[in-house]
């Protein structure tokens, strides 16, 4: 599980996040969702530790991530950033090997390049292995960003759970290659032992995909739960400010506006 406990964080004087808590879990989809400026970014940023909360706590597992070394969080917690952009020309199994770097020092082991090979024929790049990543379109490098994140917790870590977290995953992809990455990341919850927590920004994929959603809302958890609690048509009209009409039939949700 990763706990977050009333968790603020302020810059410039500007209060970005205000007193929120919520907990992930494991074998569950958790998706974060709200309009831009909701917050949804700052709060990825904190749970990575890339940004010190003002106030409040993470917990990885029971853990508190203040005291995690940074070389075992490394081992078992990815992230994907927002536009990960390189300025070198590598290879794309070079880049996917960087996803391997926090579990060898020198040279990669059988067990890393068994890893990049999985995890690269996993996200359908294995023949893209040999290219220049900056020659790629931008659907093909994000699924080459996908490849490497998984390939650096790829491996169970020591009977620990692992975490995999996802700042806008969908950027750059078609349709066809959002739901596959979708239905991709469901397999991986199969086991049981990995933590996901992604932030989308469409409303139809989180209510298809989503077992456990977070709405913020002005740096605040407007609401949390499951899809039919969090996508409601009021708390839908006050985040987004749309009249929405929402269809429902059998176990599918879908939400169209006015």
């Amino acid at each position: 599980m990763l706990r977050v406990k009333n968790i603020s964080y302020q810059t410039s004087g500007k209060v970005i996040l205000e007193n929120v808590s919520a907990e992930f879990l494991p074998g569950r989809l958790n998706l974060i969702i709200g309009p831009n400026g909701a917050g949804k970014s700052t709060l990825i940023k904190v749970i990575c530790n890339q940004l010190k909360p003002t106030r409040g706590d993470i917990f990885y597992s029971q853990k508190n991530l203040s005291e995690i070394g940074i070389e075992e969080l490394a081992k078992k917690r990815s992230v994907l950033s927002q536009n990960v952009e390189l300025a070198f020309p590598l290879m794309v199994r070079e880049v996917v090997m960087m996803g391997r770097y926090p579990h060898f020092t020198g040279k990669p082991a059988a067990r890393d390049e068994a890893a990049v090979e999985e995890a690269m024929r996993f996200f359908d790049v294995s023949h893209l292995s040999e290219r220049n990543c900056l020659t790629l379109s931008g659907g093909e490098k994000q699924r080459v960003q996908f490849a490497r994140v998984l390939s650096q917790i790829w491996y169970p870590y020591q009977d620990e759970t692992r975490f995999l977290i996802l700042d806008e995953p969908l950027t750059f992809l078609d349709v066809h290659y959002q739901f596959d990455f979708m239905h991709k990341v469901i397999h991986l919850l199969s086991s049981q032992d990995i933590v996901v927590i992604g932030v989308v920004h469409d409303l139809n994929l989180a209510a298809k995909f989503g077992d456990h959603i977070l709405l913020l809302l002005d740096g605040k958890v407007l609401s949390a739960g499951n899809r039919n609690k969090v996508l409601s048509a009021q708390n839908i009209q006050t985040a987004y400010h749309l009249e929405p009409i929402i269809h429902k039939q059998d176990d599918e949700m879908h939400i169209f506006f006015r």
